[in-house]
């Protein structure tokens, strides 16, 4: 599959984290476009998603009893990876962009959910290959349109509106304005508690992705994050008319984006 650009890059900048929903099942042909989505956007043999047409019910779990549990989600889709595989967390995290991606575009609501939800819950919806994992879920719908007291504190919690600047998050000078354009999408990449662990080292026709050395509390691997990016990254570079592929390295470095 190919990446649509135009849809996923606009997406980038309209989408935002929600846990409240109001119980509506999207359209049917929305659910149709993420489920061919979630079938054919495979850019990694070691991760993959899948649409569940099922209300969650128990699957998700506040931080403590119900403060930040998604609350009537109609449906969701789970984010699942081979383990056997040293890169399969940033695959995953790139992965399931897409998928967030696509719903945003669709005018439905999401959230990246990875460290309080039911895996075991999960996997009576969804079949488990050998060594494979469920890492993450996010619940698919609309949103109530105001944010409620729970969801305030959540997003106060995890600083979610505090963005590092470019200059946080490389080494020196951005010498393209493509790179800028790039980067700056990855900025807005969704992260665990908006850690934002994801850093780039520009050499001659690479960027280099690598995670930062801050402790977290987050039990959901940096790398993951990083693959978030990377999709975000690469969307802002193709929009602005460059086109690359990704290079997985060892930690603490991610990948390269070769040019």
């Amino acid at each position: 599959m190919n990446l649509p650009v135009e849809a996923w890059y606009g997406a980038i900048f309209i989408r935002h984290s929600r846990r409240a929903y109001t119980g509506q099942f999207p359209e049917e042909e929305k659910i149709v476009r993420i489920e061919k989505v979630c079938r054919e956007f495979r850019p990694f043999a070691e991760a993959r998603a899948e649409l569940v047409r099922s209300r969650p019910g128990q699957i998700f779990k506040g931080l403590i009893g119900q403060y930040g549990r998604v609350n009537d989600a109609p449906c969701y889709a789970a984010f699942i990876g081979d383990m056997s595989s040293p890169r399969v967390q940033e695959a995953a995290g790139y992965t399931g962009e897409g998928i967030i991606l696509e719903a945003a575009a669709l005018g439905l609501n999401t959230c990246w959910v990875g460290g309080f939800f039911r895996p075991e819950m999960v996997m009576h919806h969804i079949p488990l290959q050998e060594n494979e994992k469920i890492l993450s879920v996010t619940p698919i719908g609309y949103a109530i349109e105001k944010k409620g007291f729970s969801e305030k504190s959540l997003s106060v919690f995890a600083r979610s509106h505090r963005r590092r600047t470019l200059g946080d998050l490389t080494d020196g000078s951005i010498p393209e304005p493509w790179m800028e354009k790039a980067i700056e999408a990855a900025r807005l990449a969704p992260s665990a508690v908006n850690r934002q662990p994801w850093r780039f080292h520009i050499k001659e026709n690479t960027v280099i992705v690598l995670t930062d050395n801050r402790r977290s509390s987050s039990p959901i691997s940096k790398r993951l994050d990083c693959g978030i990016a990377m999709l975000h990254f690469e969307l802002g570079a193709r929009a602005a008319g460059v086109y690359g592929h990704w290079e997985f390295l060892d930690p603490p470095e991610v990948a390269r984006f070769l040019f």
